[in-house]
Formats: C-alpha cells, sequence, structure tokens
C-alpha cells in the first residue's frame, strides 16, 4: 500500500505509469507531472474505472474512502459509474432547467416556427419581467407564491393588462417545460382570476368624415421628413398596421402586378398577407424612390438607412399635428377604414376582414378565402384611396354611385339632393 512520503516521491516518465495501492486503487503519473487517482473494478464481468481526482487535492484517505464506498455499491449490484453519470447529467439538468434557460429555449422555438418579430420581442420582454424574482430557480422548484409575487410587482404599478399577459407567457413557458420532461406542474393555472382584468381601451381613432378630412389635409401638409409624410399616407390608404409598414422592403412590392407582399414573420398571425396597391399608393411608393434613399427599406431612420424608423415615428409625427394620444394614433388608421368601409354597405365583410389581414387560421379556409375576395379587395383599396381622397379634398360624392369600369369606383354625384348614405358617409 502506498504513503503519502512515496506518492510525493513519484517523478513523471516520457509516459504515463500506474503505481497500485490496493483493491483496485491506484495513482497514475501524467508526462506533466499531475497525479490521478483511479479506481478500477469489475460490474458483471466487464472491467469499468472511476477517476477521484488528481492527489494532493484529494488525499491518500480521501482517496481510499471513495474507493470503499464505490466497492460497497459494486457489491450490492449498484454500477458506481452508472450512479455517477446520473448525478453528472442531473447536474447539467438542473444548471439548465431554470426559468431563464426554458423560457431562452422557448423564445427560440418560437422563432424557428416564424413567429412575427413583434411577438419576439414582447415574449422577450416578458422574461426580462420576471427575471429578477425567478430567472435562476430551477423551474420544476418554483411555486405559485413566487410567481404570484413577482408578477403583482407589475401590476402595482397600475400595468394590470401586462400582468394578465405576463401570467399568461409565464404558462405557456412551463406548458413547454412539462412537454420537455423539466418539470411536471405548471403554477400558473393556480393563478388564474388572480389578477385585475383592465377595462378594454380601444385605440384612438378618427372615423367622422368631417375630421377624416382634415386628418388627411394635415398629413398632406406636413412640414417634417417627407418620407414619413408618405409613410402615414400609406398608412391611412392601405391601413396597415404600424410595424408592417415600419419594415416595409423594396423588395416586397411588385409594381407591376399592384401588389405589397408582406411576409409571414412581419405579421401578427405569422401568415404572409398580400395588399392590392391603388393608384395612390404606387405614385406614393414611386416618390419614395425618387428621393433616392439607399438601403432595403421604405422608411430608413434618420440616423442610419440600416435601420427603419422607430416605432413612434408616426405617432410623434400625429402630435406635431396636434393630434392628441386619445384622439389619434398611428394604429387607428385601420379602425377608421373598417368602419367606414363597412359603414357602406358596399363590401363583402370577409373582403373587410381580410384586408384588415383578421386571417382564417385554417389554411384551406385562407386559400378559399383568398380567391374568393381578391378581386373584391382589389376594387375596394381603389375605392378606398378614392374615397379618403376626395374627403381631403373637400368634394361631396355619393360613395353607392359607380360608374362604368367596376363596382366599387367613385363617381360624382349628380346635381340632384344627396343621397341619405352620403349624408352619412360626409357627417
Amino acid at each position: 500500500m502506498l504513503t503519502n512520503i512515496e506518492i510525493l516521491a513519484l517523478r513523471p516518465r516520457d509516459k504515463s505509469y500506474k503505481v497500485a495501492d490496493g483493491l483496485g486503487l491506484y495513482v497514475q503519473v501524467q508526462p506533466t507531472g499531475s497525479i490521478l487517482w483511479r479506481f478500477k473494478y469489475r460490474f458483471y464481468g466487464i472491467e469499468r474505472k472511476l477517476c477521484f481526482g488528481s492527489f494532493p487535492e484529494v488525499s491518500l484517505k480521501e482517496a481510499r474512502a471513495l474507493r470503499d464506498e464505490a466497492r460497497g455499491k459494486v457489491a450490492a449490484g449498484i454500477d458506481p459509474s452508472a450512479v455517477r453519470r446520473k448525478a453528472k447529467l442531473e447536474a447539467a439538468m438542473a444548471a439548465s432547467d431554470t426559468f431563464r434557460a426554458i423560457a431562452h429555449e422557448f423564445i427560440a422555438k418560437m422563432e424557428r416556427e416564424g413567429k412575427s418579430e413583434a411577438t419576439i420581442k414582447k415574449a422577450i420582454w416578458f422574461r426580462g419581467l420576471l427575471d429578477r424574482d425567478i430567472e435562476h430557480r430551477p423551474i420544476s422548484e418554483i411555486t405559485p407564491q413566487e410567481l404570484l409575487h413577482s408578477i403583482r410587482r407589475v401590476e402595482k404599478r397600475g400595468h394590470h393588462e401586462t400582468a394578465l399577459r405576463l401570467r399568461s407567457f409565464a404558462g405557456r413557458v412551463f406548458r413547454y417545460a412539462m412537454a420537455t420532461v423539466r418539470t411536471d406542474r405548471n403554477p400558473t393555472e393556480v393563478l388564474r382570476g388572480a389578477f385585475t382584468i383592465p377595462k378594454v381601451k380601444r385605440r384612438s381613432a378618427i372615423v367622422e368624415p368631417h375630421l377624416v378630412a382634415e386628418l388627411m389635409r394635415s398629413i398632406s401638409t406636413y412640414s417634417g421628413r417627407a418620407e414619413t409624410r408618405i409613410a402615414l399616407q400609406i398608412a391611412a390608404h392601405t391601413f396597415v398596421r404600424p410595424g408592417e409598414l415600419r419594415y416595409a422592403d423594396w423588395s416586397e412590392f411588385d409594381m407591376g402586378a399592384r401588389v405589397w407582399r408582406i411576409p409571414g414573420e412581419r405579421m401578427k398571425m405569422g401568415l404572409p398577407h398580400d395588399v392590392p396597391l391603388s393608384d395612390q399608393v404606387i405614385a406614393l411608393v414611386e416618390s419614395l424612390k425618387a428621393i433616392g434613399n439607399r438601403g432595403r427599406f421604405l422608411f430608413p431612420s434618420s440616423q442610419s438607412f440600416l435601420r427603419p424608423i422607430c416605432e413612434n415615428t408616426l405617432n410623434y409625427a400625429l402630435r406635431r399635428m396636434g393630434y392628441t394620444d386619445d384622439q389619434m394614433t398611428s394604429h387607428g388608421f385601420r379602425a377608421l377604414a373598417s368602419t367606414r368601409l363597412n359603414e357602406a354597405k358596399m363590401w363583402y365583410p370577409d373582403a373587410i376582414e381580410r384586408a384588415l389581414a383578421h386571417r382564417e387560421t385554417n389554411k384551406v379556409r385562407a386559400a378559399y378565402d383568398r380567391a374568393m375576395h381578391w378581386d373584391e379587395r382589389t376594387r375596394m383599396m381603389q375605392w378606398w384611396s378614392d374615397y379618403i381622397d376626395r374627403l381631403r379634398e373637400g368634394s361631396k360624392f355619393d360613395p353607392a354611385v359607380v360608374d362604368n369600369r367596376s363596382r366599387g369606383t367613385l363617381a360624382p354625384i349628380s346635381s340632384g339632393p344627396v343621397t341619405t348614405l352620403a349624408h352619412f358617409l360626409m357627417g
């Protein structure tokens, strides 16, 4: 059996060599001079080895204790190597099974599934709100009380809608952890009904025709960047979501086919959306080309053409024009178009919903809807552009009167009395 003095006297050679201690324990001397503890044993006739660390970090006495413990497992029919591998795996799993790590995995999965950039950003923000309290906690150990405390911190600041969405996001992370066998429970289920349900606040929008006319005139005379003015005009004519407009890319516009093809990753529902282009929108896009900005974006940032305008640019422009947040927002153009198009009673409701990208999630149904409503949407978008242009110009017309070219094309009214519908639309 070895002694400490004998071990200290061992010197390295060109090749590693072994010196036995007893009962399967030995030291392995490396050419570098390090001395490693090894234990050799047989389990069901198969030779196996364990490493107990290096000398002198692990003393002779400690190495013999580890050997005896391992021999005891073998005698009991337990493979100490398998026990160690399991312990290492559990430790590695524990290190990667924190709430933050699993939330990161879940968000990466959302990206692979083609969720929109806005959805991904919101998920990352939600994760950050929870990080302060539970980011390093193993997900299987997080209690409903911990989650309640963390989300209540947000709710107490008056952010009731955020608190509800935060519980929902945490629930999705826990369901993902259950699906990947990292936990067997979802503590967010216990918290249903725990948080204040806020009153629904609709986004501000101008919908009265005479006010729409003033708004369009204000936009047309906006004194800021030309790109911002044109962005507001295209928002009014196409009523796409602000995030879809901000990232508008030149490659998405097929001017010959008169269509703007927005890819699914930028859409709220994750599905591509085609927007028919009216004569007015085509003219606005051409005017952007004349400005000659470099880069891929129609509306580049004033700081760098590599980035689009910031998310608040259009709202700031509306504020500069004198419209408060309670009067009009960039998202309000959607409510404006939806209200006026539905009130006109000229267009199939499903065509309006498709134009607003309130998308049917069933793919077969969605393809059917596109085939059924594309022609009507094309006519409707031209009608809409004509309508808001005529409002801006101050002309009075009957939107129900059409010329012989296609249904939905505006025509001047006769010199006779204005119809009831015209009175309604013109306010």
